[in-house]
């Protein structure tokens, strides 16, 4: 049993690492709209604005599941069928997440 409150605890610290990550992503990408408006983008900030409302609207679906009755048990059964319903920072492996963990610590 101690396993599995373990293994909840891991998931919770990763998942909430993940939210972070997606939260500055955000952040960065309400700045490069605002710059937007005044300035011309970079290629690079294009991409990175495409990427972000991709994200964005990646996960538009998966609440709405999780908000119907029931959605809490859908929700990952529908990730298994459909993993790219997760916004990219849900996405990346563990090694990535470490390195998240250092960032935000500096």
């Amino acid at each position: 049993m101690s396993t599995t409150v373990d293994e909840i605890k891991e998931n919770i610290q990763k998942n909430k690492k993940r939210l972070a990550k997606e939260l500055e992503e955000s952040k960065e990408l309400l700045s490069l709209l605002k710059k937007s408006t005044y300035k011309k983008l970079t290629e690079e900030e294009k991409s990175k604005v495409k990427e972000q409302l991709l994200d964005i609207c990646k996960g538009i679906p998966a609440f709405a599941v999780f908000m119907l009755p029931g959605g809490a048990l859908l929700l990952p059964l529908l990730i298994k069928l459909i993993p790219d319903i997760l916004p990219s920072a849900f996405q990346e492996d563990d090694g990535s997440i470490n390195e998240l963990d250092n960032e935000l610590i500096e």
